[in-house]
């Protein structure tokens, strides 16, 4: 399989600073965009992830770059042949180890005190794909003109089960949590010619609805192209996307 893989982030229109970060094959976006291809056949493994370090902490941006950063190494450091299981418990281990870094640098320094983020990523290792998510950044497949939500976001307001948003999180890295979980989904046999895989922080879907993603998604647009979308729309948190297009 071909991917044609366009990311962006952006601090947005109202808030000081991006807490945000992308991740895409070896490249990390900030307040910034990039583009690349990626084809199965000539690698073992391949990363898309972003990271929202949560606002209403100490140094959000710095959890979200720690997390990707750990992550990339992590994943080009983990050993060819694992299986299924094999992979799921590694990704285990790793946010278990990565918990404690982000919980401990928070002891030695009270600027970093209970600073967390974010996690959704997809990812090609040994011929399988993944989707990995921890919090309420959002997965989302389009196919046909439809755009399905494919991660469960972690926040009160699901939890819940109400649409009215409470900006409340149940699950994070770092962040005090003492409970984190991953969800981690072997998505290999459902990916088909002509997907288009959306990765996004809440500063996307909390401007755009699903069906104006969709519509934008129907024309054209690049992870550029959204971000600029949700900024005209009023832009009231970061906003970083990475779209993934099966060729």
């Amino acid at each position: 399989m071909k991917f044609s893989i366009t990311a962006a982030s952006s601090v947005g229109c109202v808030r000081n600073n991006n807490e945000d970060m992308v991740l895409v094959g070896e490249w990390f976006v900030r307040n910034g965009k990039m583009s690349e291809h990626f084809d199965t056949d000539s690698t073992d493994r391949y990363l898309m992830a972003l990271a929202d370090g949560m606002g209403g902490h100490n140094s959000g941006e710095v959890a979200s770059s720690d997390v990707l950063h750990n992550l990339h190494f992590f994943f080009s450091d983990l050993p060819i042949g694992l299986d299924v299981g094999g992979f799921n418990e590694a990704i285990y281990e790793w946010l278990t180890s990565i918990n404690n870094i982000i919980d401990s640098k928070g002891r030695e320094d009270v600027k970093y005190n209970k600073m967390g983020t974010t996690l959704v990523a997809m990812a090609y290792y040994g011929g399988e794909f993944y989707w990995m998510n921890c919090g309420d950044s959002r997965l989302y497949r389009y196919r046909d003109g439809k755009l399905l939500q494919l991660s469960t976001d972690h926040s009160l307001s699901n939890l819940m089960g109400t649409n009215q948003k409470t900006n409340i999180i149940t699950n994070c890295i770092g962040g005090g949590c003492k409970t984190s979980f991953i969800d981690i989904i072997n998505c290999t046999a459902d990916i088909c010619p002509g997907d288009k895989y959306i990765i996004c922080s809440d500063g996307l879907t909390d401007m755009l609805s699903d069906n104006s993603i969709a519509q934008c998604l129907a024309e054209g647009y690049t992870a550029d192209a959204l971000c600029k979308e949700a900024e005209m729309a009023g832009g009231n948190d970061n906003v970083s996307v990475i779209v993934a297009t099966v060729k």
